[in-house]
């Protein structure tokens, strides 16, 4: 087709790309001797009416786009040629190369560049999610991603292209969908034709891991859907559970919005403390036992403290003074015993609660489980098991929060001490492993539990204070 003239005025230069029913020409605008880009559906043997629809999408799209990193709209017509029949999409050239291109001559990226590119995209990703209706690509790669020269300390100019899988929320709402994308940067939602804002972060998480591990992302290991990157990528703490939050499989999980993860870029949320402990507290007796599929924390007693011998005396005395009453309540003539018997059972229940904790320090357990169905705390004494709160499913698993010890004022403005605490938030629930809780006093053990948690859940540390 070189020498051919399209829409009148527009001579094919060059073959760009090609694959079944379509072609990316380069051509000369013959009226204003500007190169511009022309992406050409044909009516072949292959064609199908979905790739009608996109393609229409696609120019529609464009035409109500106006940002300074994606290609401008130009023109749209039909072409009835004697050797080719179909429509053209006239879009601004972009003298560029794809980063699949920069990938495959060599080049590798810095995380300073990786960080760049990202910045760059989401930028780009909050504009086309912020329009009415949003617009969300669909296909990010690195094929569909032009990287200009450099300039400076930046990495240059870079831009998003290709919205031949482009929808627009409502589009998806009102109409079939049409399962579009690329095997490898495509979240699990998208296999199901179900595609929402967070669908592009994933494959932005997927793009950026390719630039960083020279990989494709369909070659990686997996592990519970999840790409297993880390040990082929040379990053920062900080930027390697960035990018596990952006490809986590599960949408409640995954960062929810092209804002949000670009403000968890440009300042890292506290994922990593500065203080956590890597390995097992020395002397710690927690038992800590994981595989693949189940996580388990056992907290042993606490065993015999000082601080537990005035609660048993108490208890003692307690006790002895509600059975003295019971007893003297119960020898009084019926039927005027009975008021004074089930008013001592308030107390009963006080005093039993205090034999419980007294005991619970000297002989009982506290037990976290994760498995693939549920998550579980139990407070476990001899053969009594109490569930605080109850199971729930494991995918309700939302949060994993780490509050080091700090100080605060009461009321009197008093400096006060709080303890320090571990929370793992599932739905409205919270399962607590700190001081609060009574089940953890060392710090440094729960600073310990908080990485290992983070580390099997694929969850960021939060930390609501800001120390």
């Amino acid at each position: 087709m070189i020498g051919e003239i399209l829409g009148e005025h527009y001579e094919v230069q060059q073959l760009l790309g090609k694959k079944a029913g379509r072609r990316t020409l380069l051509a000369r605008d013959l009226q204003t001797q500007e190169l511009v880009v022309i992406k050409l559906l044909s009516f072949s043997s292959d064609f199908e009416w979905d790739s009608l629809k996109l393609f229409e999408r696609e120019a529609e799209t464009l035409k109500n786009l106006a940002h300074p990193s994606i290609p401008g709209y130009l023109n749209y017509f039909e072409v009835n040629l004697p050797t080719i029949k179909g429509f053209a999409l006239v879009q601004t050239y972009i003298p560029a190369q794809t980063l699949e291109q920069c990938l495959q001559t060599g080049r590798s990226f810095t995380e300073i560049e990786v960080k760049q590119i990202a910045k760059a995209l989401l930028e780009i990703l909050v504009y086309l999610h912020g329009l009415y209706p949003p617009v969300i690509h669909r296909d990010i790669k690195p094929s569909n991603i032009l990287l200009g020269d450099r300039s400076g300390n930046s990495i240059g100019q870079v831009y998003l292209i290709d919205f031949g899988s482009v929808q627009t929320v409502l589009a998806s709402e009102t109409g079939t969908r049409t399962v579009v994308g690329t095997y490898g940067y495509m979240p699990p939602e998208q296999f199901g034709g179900r595609t929402v804002a967070a669908s592009d972060l994933y494959s932005l998480g997927a793009t950026l891991i390719y630039l960083v591990t020279g990989t494709h992302p369909a070659d990686l290991p997996q592990k519970d859907f999840r790409i297993q990157f880390e040990q082929l990528a040379n990053l920062s703490p900080s930027l390697t559970n960035w990018l596990k939050w952006m490809i986590e499989p599960s949408l409640e999980r995954r960062l929810s919005s092209a804002g949000a993860a670009l403000a968890a870029l440009e300042k890292p949320q506290p994922t990593n403390l500065p203080t956590l402990v890597v390995s097992k507290p020395d002397g710690s007796k927690i038992q800590l036992t994981k595989n693949a599929d189940s996580l388990e924390i056992i907290v042993p007693p606490t065993g015999f403290d000082p601080s537990i011998v005035f609660t048993g005396l108490f208890a003692i005395v307690w006790n002895s003074f509600i059975l003295f009453w019971t007893i003297g309540a119960l020898s009084a003539p019926f039927p005027f015993n009975i008021p004074f018997a089930l008013f001592s059972l308030p107390f009963w229940g006080a005093g039993l609660m205090m034999v419980y904790k007294f005991l619970f320090h000297l002989f009982g357990r506290i037990c976290l489980r994760v498995n693939p169905k549920e998550i579980a705390i139990t407070w476990e004494l001899f053969a009594w098991k109490f569930y605080r709160p109850r199971a729930a499913p494991r995918e309700s698993i939302t949060k994993l929060v780490y509050i080091p010890k700090h100080f605060t004022k009461d009321s009197e403005g008093t400096r006060i001490a709080v303890p320090a605490q571990l929370d793992i938030w599932v739905g409205v629930k919270k399962y607590q492993l700190g001081d609060i809780s009574g089940a953890i006093k060392s710090e440094a053990e729960l600073e310990w539990l908080a990485h290992e948690l983070s580390d099997w859940l694929n969850l960021p540390i939060t930390n609501p204070i800001r120390s």
